[in-house]
C-alpha cells in the first residue's frame, strides 16, 4: 500500500455514477484476438454480433467504436455507418475490462481510473496495448486521469452510485491479479479510487475461469438498496451453490446508507453448453446492458428467456427492451456488458 501516492478521485471531489445515470455515450473495441473465439470464423462470428450490439445501441445514444487502423474500415461498414471508429492498437476486444471506470463530479467535469490491466491474470500474450487503452481513451475525451495501483478489471466492479461496491474475492484477490492483497488493502483503494465506502463481498468459486469470476456475470445493481442476481435453472449447475451462498451475504448486508437489500432473481438459462474450448459456457441473463431508455438483454435460444425478460422488464418498466444473440459473443468469455463501456453525461 506504499505505492499510493498523489491526490485521489474522491479527494478531488469525483464519483463513480451508476449505470442506469445518463450516458454521453458508449465505448466498444472491436474484436481483435482469433484466439479467444478459436479461430478465424469464431473472430468473424463474434464481430458480427458485437456490430448488432453496436447498431442497437446507436438507437439510443452515440456509441464509439475502437478498432486497429487494419480493420477500421471493417469495423465501419460492419456497423452500417452508426457507430464513431477511434483507430487504435488493440489485442482484444472487451471495452468493460480494458477501458477507464468514468467518473464525474458535480460541477459537470470527467475524470477516469486506469486500473492495471494483466489481461486476466495473464491468460493472453500480448496485451500491452490492451493495457494502455484506458489512457487513451481518457486523453481522447479530455478526462482527468488517475492511474490505480491494483490489478482490476471494469467487470469485476459494479456500483449503486451512491458509494456501495459489489466485487468477488475469486476475482480481485486472486493470485493471479493482487498477491498479497487483503480485503482492507483493495477497499482501501476502492475507496479512494472509486469513492466505495462499503464494498460488499462475494464468496465461493464460480465456474467462470476466464474472469475468475467477474461479479458482471454474476449480479449487478439496478437501483441503490436492489441487486439483480442470477440463479441457476438446475440444482446441478456448478454455480448453484455459490449462487445461493451469495443470495445469503446479499440478505445478510446492508448498503452504506444502512439499508437492507433487495434481491432480485433472474432465472439463468436451462441448457447448459460447452464453449469451444470445452469449458462450460457462460450464458448469463445478468451481462445485460443499460443505454439511455433502453436495457440491451444477451438472447441464447433457450426456454428461460421470457421468464428472464419478464423479471428485467419489472425492473426497469420505464426502459425498453432490446434482445440480442449474444451466443458467439460468449464464446469469446464475455457478454454484452464485457464490450461495452459507459461515459456518463456531465
Amino acid at each position: 500500500m506504499s505505492q499510493i501516492t498523489s491526490v485521489y478521485p474522491n479527494e478531488s471531489g469525483f464519483f463513480w455514477p451508476a449505470e442506469w445515470q445518463a450516458h454521453r455515450r458508449t465505448w466498444m473495441c472491436w474484436p481483435s484476438r482469433a484466439e479467444c473465439f478459436g479461430g478465424k470464423d469464431g473472430l468473424l462470428r463474434a464481430k458480427q454480433a458485437c456490430a448488432r450490439v453496436a447498431r442497437a445501441i446507436s438507437g439510443f445514444e452515440p456509441v464509439i467504436m475502437a478498432a486497429p487502423p487494419e480493420t477500421a474500415a471493417e469495423a465501419k461498414l460492419a456497423t452500417g455507418g452508426k457507430v464513431e471508429i477511434f483507430e487504435i492498437s488493440l489485442d482484444d476486444g472487451w471495452a468493460r475490462d480494458i477501458g477507464p471506470m468514468f467518473l464525474r463530479d458535480f460541477a459537470g467535469n470527467l475524470a477516469g481510473v486506469q486500473w492495471i490491466f494483466n489481461a486476466w491474470g495473464h491468460k493472453y500474450q500480448p496485451y500491452t496495448h490492451d493495457a494502455l487503452f484506458a489512457k487513451h481513451v481518457l486523453e481522447a475525451t479530455g478526462a482527468k486521469p488517475f492511474s490505480a495501483p491494483m490489478v482490476c478489471e471494469g467487470g469485476a466492479l459494479h456500483c449503486d452510485g451512491e458509494g456501495t461496491v459489489l466485487t468477488t474475492e475469486q476475482c480481485l484477490l486472486n493470485a493471479n491479479r493482487n498477491p498479497g492483497l487483503t480485503h482492507s488493502d483493495v477497499e482501501t483503494l476502492l475507496r479512494l479510487y472509486a469513492g466505495a465506502r462499503k464494498v460488499i463481498w462475494i464468496g465461493g468459486r464460480f465456474s467462470d475461469r476466464e474472469t475468475d469470476g467477474h461479479i458482471d456475470n454474476i449480479a449487478c445493481f439496478a437501483a441503490p438498496a436492489r441487486v439483480i442476481v442470477g440463479l441457476p435453472s438446475s440444482h446441478s449447475h456448478p454455480d448453484y451453490e455459490p449462487v445461493q451462498q451469495m443470495i445469503r451475504t446479499l440478505h445478510s448486508s446492508r448498503d452504506e446508507k444502512g439499508r437492507r437489500l433487495e434481491v432480485v432473481s433472474v432465472p439463468q438459462p436451462e441448457r447448459q453448453r460447452l464453449s469451444w474450448s470445452g469449458q462450460l459456457l457462460q450464458t448469463s441473463y445478468i451481462n445485460f446492458y443499460l443505454v439511455n431508455g433502453a436495457v440491451i438483454i444477451p438472447a441464447f435460444d433457450d426456454r428461460k428467456y421470457d421468464a428472464a425478460r419478464k423479471v428485467l422488464s419489472d425492473v426497469f418498466p420505464d426502459r425498453e427492451i432490446m434482445q440480442i444473440e449474444a451466443l458467439d459473443i460468449v464464446q469469446g468469455g464475455g457478454g454484452i456488458h464485457c464490450i461495452t463501456q459507459q461515459e456518463p453525461a456531465t
